[in-house]
Formats: C-alpha cells, structure tokens, sequence
C-alpha cells in the first residue's frame, strides 16, 4: 500500500526529484515559487513510499479561501496546467491518488482538494469520491523533421507563416528586458477586450513568472515586430526537459493581418526541437490549436470536498469570478 509523506525542500529533495522520467516544470523549485507568491500559497512536498522504498513524489501547494484549508494540485486559476505525481514506471497512478486522499484530508487537515494529473486517466478515478472534468490539452510531436512538422499544419497555417515572412515580421528572442510584461499585458488586455472581458489575471502575475523562472534558463519569451519595429505580438513558453509549453501569448488586433501569431508558435516549436525538446503542449485543447497539426491528449481536473457545502462554495467562487471579470470590463471600458 501506498503512503505520502511530507517533505522540506531541500537540495537533496529537488536532485531526487529531478530523476524521475514523467517530471514536468510545474514540479520545479522556480515554477512552485512563482505560484505560491502569485497565490500566497505554501509548497506541499511528499514522498510517496511503498514500504520503506521511495517510488514518487507528489506536489502541491496549500492555500486559505473562506477560511478553509485546500490542497491545489493545482487550483483552476492559477496558471498551472498539471501538478500532481512524479511517479516510477511500475507505480501505479490510482494507487498513488488513493493515497493522497488521508494525506490531504487528514494530514494535512483541508477541506477541499483538486488535482490535474497529465498521467491520471478517468479510468483511475472512480471509486474515490472525486468528481472531474474533462480538461484535454493538444500537444505536438517534435520528433519529425521540420519539413514534417511544416507540413502537417493546415494549409491556411503555412500560408499565413510565409505572409508573415513576406511582411518583414521578424521574431525576438527577450533576454533581461524589464519592458516585455508590459507589451505582453497590453497586447493580452486588446484580447480580451476583443470579448468585452479585461485578463483574468494582473500584469504582477507576468512579472512574477518572469522574475522566478527566467533566471533558471526555462522561459522562452518572444517578440514579434512589424517592418517598422513596432512589437505587435508576443509569446511566453516556460520550458522543461522533454516539453515546452504555451503559458500565453497575445497581440493587437490592428496587426493580426500580418499573421505574427503563427509565425511566433513556428519559431518556438523550431527553437525547442534544436534544443532536444520532443513536445510542443498548448495547455488547453482550443479548436484553433488544431491547425498547428496538434493530437488531443484527455486530462481529467479531479476534485473532492470534506462535504457537499465546501463543493458549492467552491462552484459559487468560480462562477462569482467570471461575473466580476465581466463587471471590471464594463467599468473600465473595455470595447470588443
């Protein structure tokens, strides 16, 4: 039987980890501390054992809303797209996630749980009191050559990447530039104003990814400008042994003409493939991302409360927020 048990970061703790075949950047040291600042949220560490043998680990972060104690692994919101275990290849995933549930109810004593596990199935979830959603993302294979890769994309993607290219839009690689947040949180705010909505998250939250991750050399941020200079699109793609992710991208409506948001993704998939890099993950399953010639991966976003009241206060805050996301945009003005 499987059991979790808690643990202080340490050195030794994020060399252990770092062995394990599934990882994934949202386990890392950077990525943890970018959350738990944005969230104000505490790391939670643990071993999962089988006897006195370690055989994964699981992570997650701690947090009060209306007083009560949950366990995000991660919480929707928080930008995360999967936590949950690093596990060894004969461990099984159900097992693991039938562990945590005494770890996080009664350990860690919390009242609400939610986890989005890239290797969980629904298969693994039954039986276990969790209620889920299904929450695919779209993925590409960087195996295949570029021409390969070029040519799976649908024939209007390749035409707009070749306009871009005859529009003189050239893409920037950002290195150390305090002023990008601020071009990516504009460009993000004419997006969603496009919808009268205004972002769902401020332009700190940018920041304090670029200040936690950009210093461990796994953020690609990228620039497009127009042939006059002028930046008109831009992308953050946080990156980590065998993936590179899509966390945001954005820009003005006034130059989309010029099609520098396919030509952003292009060269960030040819940027990781010459890195070894062998996944290219949107973070979400958009129909538009079907273009780029992505494969649907399901990823089911599982959740469990002490008791039917914590699982309504849970659905009112997420719907009490989109509400507010549309009231802020009506009074700020935003114009779609």
């Amino acid at each position: 039987m499987l059991q979790l048990h808690r643990v202080e970061p340490s050195a030794e703790i994020w060399a252990e980890r770092a062995t394990y075949d599934d990882r994934l950047i949202f386990h890392t040291e950077p990525w943890l501390r970018f959350v738990a600042e944005a969230q104000r949220a505490e790391p939670v560490l643990a071993r999962v054992t089988d006897g006195d043998r370690t055989v994964g680990h699981f992570t997650g972060l701690l947090a009060k809303r209306f007083g009560l104690r949950i366990l995000g692994s991660p919480m929707a919101g928080w930008t995360t797209s999967y936590v949950g275990f690093t596990l060894g290849p004969e461990v099984s995933r159900r097992a693991a996630l039938e562990a945590l549930m005494p770890f996080a109810f009664q350990e860690l004593g919390c009242a609400h749980l939610e986890i989005r596990d890239r290797g969980l199935t629904p298969a693994d979830l039954g039986g276990l009191g969790l209620r889920w959603s299904d929450a695919p993302t779209a993925v590409i294979d960087l195996r295949p050559g570029e021409d390969a890769l070029f040519g799976a994309m649908a024939s209007a993607c390749r035409r707009n990447i070749r306009k871009a290219a005859k529009s003189a839009v050239t893409i920037e690689e950002v290195v150390d530039d305090p002023t990008f947040a601020d071009d990516f949180y504009e460009q993000l705010r004419d997006v969603f104003a496009k919808q009268n909505l205004v972002p769902t998250y401020s332009i700190e939250r940018v920041r304090s990814l670029i200040r936690n991750i950009g210093p461990s050399g796994q953020l690609l941020l990228l620039r497009a400008r127009d042939g006059e200079g002028r930046c008109i699109a831009t992308a953050v793609l946080p990156w980590y042994h065998r993936t590179m992710y899509f966390w945001g991208g954005a820009s003005y409506r006034e130059h989309q003409h010029l099609r520098p948001n396919e030509t952003l993704i292009w060269h960030a998939m040819r940027w990781a493939k010459a890195r070894g890099v062998t996944e290219f993950d949107f973070v979400g399953g958009n129909s538009y991302k079907a273009k780029y010639g992505t494969v649907e991966v399901p990823v089911p976003w599982a959740r469990r409360s002490r008791s039917p009241l914590v699982a309504n206060l849970r659905d009112a805050a997420q719907q009490g927020f989109a509400m507010k996301q549309r009231a802020v945009a009506r009074l700020t003005g935003a114009r779609g």
